[in-house]
């Protein structure tokens, strides 16, 4: 008969090996699945403690009120025909710290602008003091730009060269504005446009919207309003900054627009995409207004109805201040408070601490460009 230590023994090697086998299929898992191998060799980990009753029902309450707000303010704005219809997963809450990131961005955004501006302003003072003096005359502007040929073209020239220079900028925004809208019809380009042409602070791209939504209308009604409404004001308040001038503010407009509009949406926790030139055009309006309080303006359906430009300013800020507090969601009433107030202060204290000390720019920028010559002065 075979003594005791030679049954032992082929049982500590198994109970060995079968220590081993544990360990290496353990370390080969890692630990997502060692809850399986502890229930598998009869340990568990102690169930977590649920929350009582009551707490249960309070924050189910809490989901439910702030989900039904949600949905309530995209059917609003769906209903207005203004917004796309969407599925937008959005924060529940978003708090005041998600606000740093759009200030910066607002406040180098608009530097750049103003800084490309006046840059731009040296170029053209460049071309037109080169053409004065004789060193790019009709000669050499004719084969640079010769005359167009056939009968459309000529025409086509002929309509450009009879607007006025406002007009000529505004015809590129509107351009835009126009090739952003037709975006929107496309089918496949409906996710990119709606994270990147509709602002919203609770959205995953916060800064580049805040452009790209002043260019953007999803409603065609939207769109033709907000244009005709620039075209009207587009030679007044060129003639007072400018092209250039204008460019710069028009985007800074509508980039502070935006800023306002994501205040106002954090600090009422209301929350869902906003787009569109308002908050830019009503920056013009703001400024026009604030220079021109006595001009005498009309509404396009009711000609016979006559008002000041001071009054039209005050009675539609007036109305934004009350959407605001009110909680209409029409229209984005703090994005067009913000482009309000953005014109006017800049045409009472902008204009004359940005753009009138731009000149150490432009000599900057001329000793880049052409450090032989003396700058041209603005």
């Amino acid at each position: 008969m075979p003594c005791a230590g030679s049954v032992t023994s082929p049982v500590r090697l198994c109970v060995g090996m079968s220590a081993m086998f544990r360990k290496a299929v353990r370390g080969f898992l890692g630990p997502r699945n060692r809850l399986d191998l502890q229930q598998q060799f009869g340990f568990r980990r102690a169930p977590k403690k649920e929350d009582p009753p009551q707490l249960k029902s309070q924050k189910k309450k809490e989901a439910d009120s702030v989900s039904d707000r949600h949905v309530e303010q995209q059917q609003s704005l769906q209903k207005s025909g203004l917004s796309p219809e969407f599925d937008y997963h959005t924060l529940q809450t978003v708090p005041y710290s998600r606000l740093f990131k759009p200030f910066c961005f607002a406040i180098g955004f608009s530097g750049v602008s103003f800084v490309g501006a006046s840059i731009w302003q040296y170029e053209n003072l460049r071309v037109l003091t080169r053409r004065l003096i004789g060193l790019d005359g009709d000669f050499f502007r004719d084969r640079i730009h010769p005359p167009k040929t056939g009968q459309w073209r000529r025409e086509i020239n002929k309509f450009w060269q009879n607007l006025t220079e406002g007009q000529k900028v505004v015809s590129v925004i509107i351009g835009l504005n126009g090739l952003v809208y037709a975006l929107w019809r496309i089918p496949q380009c409906g996710p990119t446009m709606l994270k990147y042409f509709t602002s919203n602070i609770a959205s995953t791209a916060i800064c580049l919207p805040m452009v790209l939504s002043t260019f953007s209308h999803y409603s065609f009604l939207h769109y033709a309003v907000n244009m005709y409404v620039l075209w009207s004001f587009s030679t007044s308040a060129v003639a007072i900054l400018g092209k250039e001038q204008f460019t710069a503010f028009y985007l800074t407009a509508g980039v502070l627009s935006n800023l306002a509009s994501y205040a106002a949406k954090v600090g009422f926790q209301r929350f869902g995409p906003s787009l569109g030139a308002s908050g830019a055009i009503m920056g013009v309006l703001g400024l026009v207004c604030t220079q021109v309080p006595e001009a005498q303006l009309a509404i396009v359906f009711f000609p016979f109805v006559t008002f000041t430009a001071g009054s039209a300013i005050k009675v539609i800020m007036g109305l934004d201040a009350a959407g605001v507090l009110l909680g209409w969601r029409f229209f984005d009433h703090a994005a067009h408070l913000g482009g309000a107030l953005c014109g006017i202060w800049y045409m009472l204290y902008g204009h004359k601490q940005i753009w009138q000390n731009r000149e150490p720019v432009m000599r900057a920028w001329h000793k880049l460009r052409d450090p032989q010559q003396p700058p041209p002065k603005s």
